[in-house]
């Protein structure tokens, strides 16, 4: 079975980083990035998110980042595509409001694998995802980002309200950096979605990681 994002340790904080890769990338120079950020510390998941490309592109990121994720016990998620994700053997695919529904991305990754979904700021959306079987919702953009076209903006209190009453994991996501993210940590955020946060932090991906997951322990959950 693959490793699973909603299965922490009992020494993993209570919130732990999902990293997005970058919009475009060279994956033999990004491999030595991901590699130094999931050695720096507690990571939950990474995706492989890559638009208007080729899929043999994709398919030769995933074949490039996957051992990596194996060797540190993280798993890689793919963006959109369930069934580029089945032929990459990805442990799990991410899919949003207008890709392939959750009925197929799930027959295409099985029971074992983790299939997540987009829900914006709805929680409608959320707790219909949760009640089909989803792995974990994501909710944002809680912060301006470049990253995509921002059409939804979350408020904190969303997190805080899913945290209360359910048991599915949530991600948070949209321009959050080390700066910004104490509120959803506090909130009761799962997971912090991040991209750009990481990967043009100034110091470098593995002191951002380790500069997240400072804010993550110095942070009391609500």
């Amino acid at each position: 079975m693959p490793p699973d994002p909603n299965k922490s340790g009992a020494d993993d904080p209570p919130c732990l980083l999902y990293l997005i890769t970058p919009p475009a990338f060279e994956p033999a120079v990004f491999a030595n990035d991901l590699t130094a950020a999931l050695g720096a510390g507690p990571v939950g998941a990474v995706q492989l998110r890559l638009k208007d490309v080729a899929d043999k592109v994709i398919l030769e990121a995933a074949e490039r980042l996957l051992p990596i994720c194996r060797d540190h016990g993280v798993p890689l998620i793919m963006n959109d595509r369930p069934d580029l994700a089945q032929q990459a053997d990805c442990d799990g695919v991410h899919i949003g409001q207008s890709d392939a529904g959750y009925d197929d991305a799930r027959r295409a990754m099985g029971k074992q694998r983790i299939v997540g979904m987009t829900c914006h700021a709805s929680r409608h959306l959320a707790m219909e995802a949760a009640d089909a079987g989803a792995d974990y919702v994501a909710f944002g953009a809680f912060f301006p980002t470049g990253t995509k076209e921002v059409q939804h903006q979350a408020a904190v209190d969303l997190i805080q309200w899913w945290s209360e009453l359910m048991v599915v994991p949530s991600v948070a996501i949209g321009g959050i950096t080390v700066e910004n993210c104490r509120p959803l940590v506090a909130a009761g955020a799962d997971f912090l979605a991040v991209v750009a946060g990481v990967w043009t932090y100034p110091a470098g991906p593995a002191q951002a990681v380790r500069a997240f997951n400072r804010v993550i322990g110095d942070t009391p959950i609500a």
